[in-house]
């Protein structure tokens, strides 16, 4: 947990550095303060609201108990038996089966699952996809991926300003450069998909094992994580790509290219399952 606070920190310190260097590359030593200002208050932002962020991002509306009993009936029991606090739920109208959890800490923490995973998996299934979320909350995953999914779509945002600045002269009079403003901006939503490779594939395999520990075997999570990647192959999911770590598998698993695949925030799901069914798993 330590060490996910410090990448945390990272992650938002270098956001901060970004917008002080963009800052100052288009308006000197006014343009660096004005970055330094907005650095703060995407970074503060990032972390206090990372939850309603991928909750605005991903359409998802809160899940009553009328709705879905079996479900709250199941993360009650998961929850207890691991001494955690109850997540708030909620469900997305992806047909794609997927699911994610978000929040800054256990007690703020939201688990969600897509309109397409309740009509996919039995309840054995479920169960080991709900104790794998879990297990990124109390593993303190969701924040530094929830902080990560924010920096990509800041990285991305900005990017997408620098180039279109880039193509209008930008501030050439000052000193600006156009070309590099463009170049900074085809490279920045590489540098996001960096950024959030390397804070989600360790945190998938170790989520898998808590999860499993959580669910009492790994077996339910890896039979749902069959189904999982086999149907996100033919169902599209529409969700803003700086989301795709949260998610439990990637949801642009058909439309990924080879060149895709080495930025991918997963690991192979291949491997996953090799593991979960591992007897030294638990």
């Amino acid at each position: 947990m330590i060490k996910n606070t410090f990448k945390t920190f990272i992650l938002l310190a270098g956001l901060g550095g970004l917008l002080i260097a963009v800052g100052q590359f288009f308006g000197g030593s006014f343009g660096a303060s004005l970055g330094l200002g907005l650095g703060l208050l995407f970074a503060g932002g990032s972390y206090w609201f990372s939850d309603k962020i991928a909750i605005k991002a991903t359409r998802a509306q809160p899940l009553e108990e009328s709705q879905a009993p079996g479900l709250y009936r199941m993360v009650r029991e998961l929850t207890a038996a691991s001494n955690m606090p109850m997540p708030r739920l909620f469900i997305t109208p992806d047909q794609q089966p997927n699911a994610f959890a978000t929040g800054r800490n256990d007690k703020k923490a939201v688990v969600a699952v897509t309109q397409g995973i309740m009509q996919t998996l039995d309840e054995y299934e479920l169960r080991g996809v709900i104790a794998h979320e879990l297990a990124h909350i109390r593993n303190r995953d969701i924040l530094i991926g929830s902080v990560a999914a924010a920096v990509a779509m800041g990285i991305t945002f900005m990017a997408r300003m620098l180039m279109w600045g880039a193509m209008f002269g930008g501030s050439d009079d000052e000193g600006g450069n156009p070309l590099g403003a463009l170049a900074l901006a085809l490279l920045a939503p590489i540098a996001a998909a960096v950024i959030q490779m390397a804070v989600s594939r360790s945190r998938e395999f170790e989520a898998d094992r808590v999860g499993a520990r959580i669910a009492g075997s790994g077996e339910g999570l890896a039979r749902a994580l069959e189904k999982l990647h086999a149907t996100a192959k033919r169902v599209p999911m529409n969700v803003n790509p700086a989301q795709e770590n949260a998610f439990i598998v990637s949801p642009f698993t058909g439309r990924q290219t080879s060149f895709a695949k080495f930025f991918s925030t997963h690991p192979p799901v291949e491997e996953r399952i090799a593991r979960l069914r591992s007897p030294q798993l638990i």
